[in-house]
């Protein structure tokens, strides 16, 4: 074989050298998403994080794995990728919070079909900023380079986040009661849920141009649909420490109903008014482009309510107050009654959003 016709890894499509530059671009983003706990840096076979218990007197680690699913297909159309990152880090954090535990990391892995540096910077400045907002540190990742897998412009990231929470001070089911009282929290719009429907309505039955500008949403659909998932855990943190909550539920995918009604004990049914909130324009555009009925969105997606949090009926307008005061859109949905059938919903709707 001819030196000229040598196999090589980067021939194979795998580039060392472009891996090695992402790492040194990405190190400043995760320098700035970090704790007093985390010891060393990135760039080890392993994050270290120093668990100091005097903090903690029982501890429980909490940990949850995700990713952001086909909202980064709009990433890739508009080649913006500095905000799916702060989407990842939301859809870890806020289930870990769902328990009541403090996110204390997160470690990533992004696949690509090849390596261009500054876009995994791109990728990477969004995930730090998520854990900026969300209070825990980066502490480190995984980038995969897959070439004959994946196109050259394709990539996909998830991310574990770990939490830590007192053992006498777990949230749950067991602590929920008739009479409590559960408040809504906005959503930024879609969130990252529910894109395959949102994408195939308004984008392959509607033709909507992803640069046009909507009037509904006074930007560009692209926009509109890149929106950065809110991360609610530093605001839920605020509640547990101000007030007596029962339970947090994030509202993902499965919607209002069958997220809430995973935090719900049996004997009870929480009974929310539609009234008491109008969904954001996206959608109504989705549901009216596409005849979507109203069962299908509130089975898709969050239809404005990002979590939702059930707290005693005392401490009702202390947490709204609280939420005013974060610059939080909160408001009443329903109150927790006992139920009449054990084998019922747990969660119902009532009545109908106004100008939906």
């Amino acid at each position: 074989m001819s030196e000229s016709a040598r196999a090589t890894y980067a021939a194979a499509g795998v580039d060392i050298d472009a891996g090695d530059k992402a790492v040194e671009l990405l190190k400043p983003h995760a320098a700035r998403a970090s704790r007093p706990e985390v010891v060393g840096g990135v760039g080890g076979f392993a994050g270290l994080f120093a668990l100091k218990t005097g903090r903690w007197t029982e501890p429980l680690l909490a940990s949850s794995t995700d990713g952001v699913g086909t909202k980064i297909a709009v990433a890739q159309a508009l080649d913006k990728h500095d905000t799916i990152g702060i989407d990842l880090v939301a859809m870890v954090v806020d289930d870990l919070v769902v328990t009541g535990a403090e996110p204390l990391f997160l470690q990533d892995y992004i696949a690509v079909g090849k390596v261009i540096p500054e876009k995994i910077e791109a990728i990477v400045s969004g995930i730090a900023e998520g854990c900026v907002r969300a209070g825990c540190a980066l502490l480190g990742g995984e980038t995969a380079e897959h070439p004959g897998m994946m196109g050259e412009h394709d990539y996909d990231v998830s991310a574990t986040g770990v939490g830590v929470v007192e053992a006498s001070a777990v949230l749950g089911p067991d602590l929920v009661r008739p009479g409590d009282v559960v408040i809504g929290l906005a959503s930024t719009g879609l969130h990252s849920n529910g894109y395959s429907l949102a994408r195939h309505v308004l984008l392959d039955i509607a033709r909507m141009p992803l640069e046009g500008h909507v009037e509904e949403f006074g930007r560009t659909l692209g926009e509109e649909l890149l929106e950065p998932t809110r991360i609610y855990a530093k605001d839920c943190l605020a509640l547990v420490a101000e007030t007596e909550v029962r339970t947090f539920a994030h509202i993902t995918g499965g919607g209002l109903q069958a997220n809430l009604a995973r935090v719900l004990p049996h004997g009870v049914v929480a009974q929310l008014e539609r009234n008491t909130w109008t969904p954001d324009p996206v959608f109504a555009v989705i549901a009216q482009r596409g005849r979507v009925e109203r069962d299908e969105m509130e089975r898709t997606f969050n239809m404005g309510v990002g979590m939702v949090v059930v707290v005693s009926p005392e401490d009702v307008d202390r947490a709204l107050a609280l939420l005013t005061a974060r610059h939080l859109p909160a408001w009443v949905l329903g109150e927790v009654r006992p139920s009449d059938d054990p084998d019922g919903p747990r969660v119902t709707l009532t009545g109908d959003h106004p100008r939906f």
